[in-house]
């Protein structure tokens, strides 16, 4: 009694997610929407030591079926603070915070127009060890996995737009 009951709502719930609407992201694979834009895509150099690890890390995501000339330009501006937050009665810092923003703007190359604009970033807790040595590692790190965060956010929204200005 209580399997067919149960049956009954997976049966009644899965046609009231099929009617939802929604579609995978990346449907249609290499020759969907997104894999097409996303393959049209150049990224334009980044200065700085952060700027070249977002790059790749943007880079890598992207890349995958790059080909042709790029139909489109991503500019990308970082900001990159390090801040102190635990600090101890005789004025020294015990924790940091690494925050890592990036404003990047889509350029479409054939009208020379900004098709979307927006923001991302992320920020990392730091222990501040006694060794200058081992803190320096640790803000290198934090600085290397805000990159990758901050790229998938990235790729992220332009697969969003790729995918919302094929179906309009």
């Amino acid at each position: 009694m209580k399997r067919a009951a149960l049956l009954i709502a997976l049966v009644a719930a899965s046609t009231t997610l099929s009617a939802c609407g929604l579609r995978p992201l990346y449907g249609g694979g290499v020759g969907g929407p997104v894999q097409t834009m996303l393959s049209g895509v150049e990224v334009a150099p980044i200065p700085g030591e952060n700027g070249w690890l977002v790059a790749n890390a943007v880079r890598d995501r992207i890349e995958a079926t790059r080909s042709g000339t790029p139909a489109y330009r991503l500019e990308i501006k970082l900001d990159d603070r390090i801040e102190g937050l635990g600090v101890r009665s005789d004025d020294v810092v015990t924790r940091e915070r690494r925050t890592l923003r990036a404003r990047y703007q889509l350029i479409d190359l054939a009208t020379g127009q900004t098709v979307l604009d927006a923001t991302a970033g992320s920020d990392a807790g730091i222990d501040v060890a006694g060794s200058e040595y081992a803190t320096i590692a640790a803000e290198r790190s934090a600085l290397e996995r805000l990159s990758g965060i901050v790229a998938d956010q990235i790729v992220a929204r332009l697969a969003r737009y790729a995918r919302s200005s094929k179906t309009k």
